[in-house]
């Protein structure tokens, strides 16, 4: 027992050390008011799936399709990378993704699909190494525009991030656990240089 709360112990030292290790670093660049970010040309749109199990609409991916088509239509990004998962039959975010944006009025040729955005690592590190953006606005809530925001910098990528309307803290509890727990696996996947699972040929993003 004396072991075992040891171990408990360590493990919630360790969550509390990289979750303020992150909010720290990445607060002065991130921002829920437009004006405070500089203009970009690309939005880097975070993956998430549209609907929850229960069929109802799942409010982190509507409030960032809000946002990005927010900072779209007021000038502050030209282009939008709507970067997220592809791996499951009839499950496709990037897709949902843009079919959503242009509900809101964003051209369809503004958008640019990821389809191997399968973790906030892999879209971070792709809006470069594929799509050639050596900076960039990312879109997603607060929470987890400041660990995407943290893995740009330490990879050297100069990122923003613009923070979409947040759920309710009852709706997004689970969400919140599940980040503390990311953000322990993002120092090991860093101390590890892991890198994007896919690789590919250069995509321009059109002007």
């Amino acid at each position: 027992m004396f072991i075992f709360s040891i171990l408990i112990i360590l493990g919630v030292g360790v969550m509390v050390g990289a979750n303020w290790r992150v909010n720290a670093f990445s607060q002065p660049f991130i921002s829920a008011e437009m004006a405070h970010l500089p203009n970009q040309k690309v939005g880097l749109l975070l993956g998430t799936t549209p609907r929850l199990n229960n069929g109802l609409n799942n409010l982190y991916f509507d409030y960032r399709i809000q946002a990005a088509a927010k900072l779209y239509h007021a000038g502050k990004i030209r282009h939008i990378i709507a970067s997220g998962d592809n791996r499951k039959h009839n499950y496709n975010e990037p897709d949902e993704m843009k079919a959503a944006l242009m509900a809101l009025g964003v051209p369809a040729e503004k958008i640019t699909a990821d389809y191997a955005g399968l973790r906030t690592l892999d879209s971070v590190l792709r809006a470069r190494d594929i799509f050639g953006q050596d900076g960039y606005i990312i879109i997603s809530q607060q929470f987890h525009n400041e660990r995407a925001v943290y893995l740009a910098r330490h990879h050297n990528i100069p990122a923003f991030g613009f923070n979409a309307q947040d759920v309710n803290q009852y709706a997004g509890l689970k969400t919140r656990i599940r980040e503390y727990l990311a953000r322990v696996k993002m120092f090991m996947d860093l101390m590890m240089d892991k890198q994007a699972k896919h690789g590919g040929e250069k995509i321009t993003i059109p002007d």
